[in-house]
Parts: structure tokens; C-alpha cells; sequence
């Protein structure tokens, strides 16, 4: 499942269902799981762990040292989980030891083609990186979170599970859980609706979620008393749960 033609590390560990196309490079400290796909012309280097059944398109650059000019050749990793699409000519860096020393992918991402991922991103599971996206370092991406072509992320910015950036969206701040942020600068317009039908959510938690949406942006309030409004209504929501944590989480303040 090794083509002749790829050059790879003795010290690599490749499972035996795995695939390797022609002319890629698998690099010292590299492990890839079982039924991964590796197109012709990808680049890994380790440290990186790669989970199983993956599909890694031809060009992509994926484990690579960060450009960060802090960076000086520690031993950081790269982590991937499993069942993860990674298009044409996708970068991925490794972490830093200004952080945590990881960047880490979870499961069942589509990382569309010229996605870059920064040095200490943390993307989660069930999210699609349109064409072009880009996520600077130590970026944090929720669950089922959808980021539209030409997307750019500022470094320690979080992005809220089940939110939504539109096309050229340039983000600078906190995107709280469930909400649509468009523009650039980023700006809220209304809550993630249409995501979360398709995720089976039902009309009344909608409706909720629309509520808190107002509370946050429509009445006037400072982030704190906002919080105040949803810790009484999160009882009796419970999917206001994540809109809440992310509110309170935020560091850099929240895209208004």
C-alpha cells in the first residue's frame, strides 16, 4: 500500500491498510492509522499522529514546524483524529512551547482545499473549513461550526460550536455558540437557524436560541448582565448550555 516511489521514514509507523501515494513524504515521528489515504505529493512531518481513515489530498503540507518566530525547532506535535477529509494543499502546523506545544484536529472534519490551520489551533469534530479559510495560532474551533470560503480567524479567537461565518468573513473576536457573524470586521446577524434544523434541533429550541440571541445583542445589556438573563433561562434550555459557557470563556470579548 506503499508506493515505490514515496519516501518514508524508518522510524515512521504506517498501518498496514493504510495507503501512500507516489512522491509523498512521511517523515521521522510520523503515525498514520488504519485505512488512511494519502494522495501522490503530501508532505507529513513529525511530530504527528494521524487517527484512522483519513483522506489526505495530493499538495497538502501537513505536521510542518510553525513560521512563528518563537519557534526554535522544539519538539511540538500535531494530532489528527479520525474519519477527517483534508483536501488539495491544506497546511497544517505543529504547535509551539509558547502554548501547549499541540495542535490538534478532531473527527469528521471537511477541511476544504488552501484551508490553513495555525500552530496551536484546536479545531473539534463535525466542522467544514470552506476553500481558503485560515485560522492564525492558538484558534479554537467548536463542534459542527462552519466556516465559509475566505474566512480569517485572528490568533486566540474561539469560534462558538454550531456558528456560522459568511464568505470573506474576517473574525477578531469571540463568535459565541449558534451565532452567524458576517463581514469584515465580523459582525452578528442572527442565530446559526438553518445549521441547526439540519442537525435535528426543533422549532421551541430555535425559538430559545433566539431569544438568547436578542437578549445578547438587541437589548442594550453589557456582556455580564446578558449572562445574568441566560443563567436563569439555561434550566429550562438546556442547549443554551454552550451559547452560555462560550460567553463566559471569552477572553478577547465577543464579535458584536
Amino acid at each position: 500500500m506503499i508506493h515505490p516511489s514515496a519516501i518514508v521514514d524508518p522510524s515512521a509507523e504506517i498501518a498496514d491498510s493504510a495507503s501512500i501515494g507516489p512522491w509523498s513524504f512521511i517523515g521521522p515521528d510520523v503515525v498514520i492509522g488504519e485505512e488512511t489515504v494519502v494522495e501522490p505529493h503530501v508532505v507529513i512531518r513529525g511530530p504527528t499522529r494521524i487517527g484512522d481513515r483519513n483522506h489526505i489530498y495530493q499538495f497538502s503540507s501537513i505536521g510542518e514546524a510553525t513560521p512563528d518566530l518563537k519557534y526554535r525547532n522544539e519538539p511540538t506535535e500535531l494530532i489528527i483524529g479520525d474519519d477527517n477529509i483534508i483536501r488539495e494543499n491544506v497546511t497544517i502546523h505543529r504547535g509551539t512551547v509558547q502554548d501547549k506545544g499541540l495542535t490538534e484536529v478532531g473527527n469528521h472534519n471537511l477541511i476544504m482545499a488552501y484551508v490553513h490551520i495555525g500552530h496551536d489551533s484546536v479545531v473539534g469534530n463535525h466542522t467544514i473549513l470552506v476553500n481558503n479559510a485560515a485560522l492564525a495560532g492558538h484558534v479554537e474551533v467548536g463542534d459542527w461550526a462552519i466556516l465559509s470560503g475566505y474566512t480569517l480567524v485572528h490568533q486566540f479567537c474561539k469560534i462558538g460550536t454550531h456558528s456560522f461565518s459568511g464568505m470573506g468573513t474576517a473574525i477578531g473576536k469571540d463568535v459565541p455558540a449558534y451565532v452567524t457573524v458576517v463581514g469584515s470586521p465580523a459582525q452578528a446577524k442572527t442565530i446559526n437557524a438553518e445549521g441547526l434544523r439540519r442537525r435535528g434541533f426543533d422549532s421551541q429550541t430555535i425559538a430559545e436560541l433566539r431569544r438568547a440571541y436578542k437578549i445578547i445583542y438587541r437589548q442594550g445589556l453589557t456582556l455580564d448582565a446578558a449572562i445574568e438573563r441566560l443563567e436563569l433561562m439555561v434550566l429550562e434550555t438546556p442547549a443554551l448550555g454552550p451559547m452560555l459557557e462560550s460567553l463566559r470563556s471569552s477572553e478577547r470579548g465577543i464579535v458584536r
